[in-house]
């Protein structure tokens, strides 16, 4: 099946797109759960939504538009949150929330709900053209390069601010690039998975590690191997059974931390026994 699967260019450059994504999406998806963001991914999707939707009713370029309007919105997020105004969780649903209504009426108004708005709301990994899996693989690179590079400053802020502000961090540039690299992610995987799942490419990979591993080191390399192969996973299941192929990676990745929940309860159970 997978031979059969790999003779379909349209299958290898979803496989390719969505496997680089992925990666990009478990390894800040541990920081942002740590750090208790876990929801900012499903505002900026709805944040992205809207304006891709509002970039085609007026005849734009969807991502050209959609990348620099999530970025201000993530940073607009930090900052409510920083300022302490107001907090995450209600800034996030008020953004989502405002975003998703405009593009909502955005549509309604002009083009309608068209194939290309439609795909951006529930996802469709398998339209990518060449183009998209060229820009997916330089920008995912970007995303990898700059995680690795500020990898420690990342931990630090991760964990503790006020400790990684004494001992001389930028706090908010690294917090900063946290945004602008979730954003990036977000916006690549809009297509891939729509605006109502990407968020689960985020935040399910390091729930699930988390279940097994407590070192941080530990829960990105586990994130990052269980996002790629419950993202192959999904795309077998998909391939297989005619599914959609962004629901069947959010079930297998459900699947992947309900397996890794038995395992911890498993292994608690010796110990005590032990």
């Amino acid at each position: 099946m997978i031979a059969e699967m790999l003779s379909y260019p349209f299958l290898v450059r979803a496989l390719l797109g969505g496997i680089l994504v992925s990666l990009c999406g478990a390894l800040l998806g541990v920081s942002l759960v740590l750090r208790r963001y876990s929801m900012i991914g499903d505002g900026l999707s709805h944040v992205s939504f809207g304006a891709l939707s509002i970039a085609v009713a007026a005849g734009w370029a969807p991502l050209g538009v959609s990348v620099p309007v999530v970025v201000l919105a993530a940073f607009f997020l930090l900052r409510i949150t920083e300022n302490g105004k107001m907090k995450s969780d209600a800034a996030i649903a008020m953004i989502s929330a405002s975003s998703l209504a405009a593009g909502i009426v955005a549509t309604s108004l002009t083009t309608g709900m068209t194939t290309d708005v439609s795909s951006y709301m529930f996802g469709s990994i398998l339209a990518m053209s060449p183009g998209d899996v060229r820009l997916c693989a330089g920008l995912s690179a970007v995303v990898l390069v700059l995680f690795v590079c500020c990898y420690d400053r990342i931990f630090a802020v991760t964990f503790d601010e006020s400790f990684a502000r004494a001992t001389g961090v930028n706090v908010r540039f690294y917090n900063g690039v946290i945004a602008v690299l979730t954003a990036v992610t977000i916006v690549l995987g809009m297509q891939m998975m729509g605006a109502m799942m990407i968020s689960s490419l985020i935040i399910f990979p390091a729930l699930t590690s988390m279940r097994i591993f407590k070192s941080f080191r530990a829960v990105v390399w586990s994130s990052g191997a269980v996002a790629v192969i419950c993202f192959c996973l999904g795309m077998m299941a998909s391939y297989r059974f005619s599914t959609p192929a962004g629901a069947s990676v959010v079930l297998v990745n459900l699947g992947a931390f309900l397996l890794f929940g038995a395992a911890e309860k498993i292994r608690g159970r010796c110990r005590q026994t032990g």
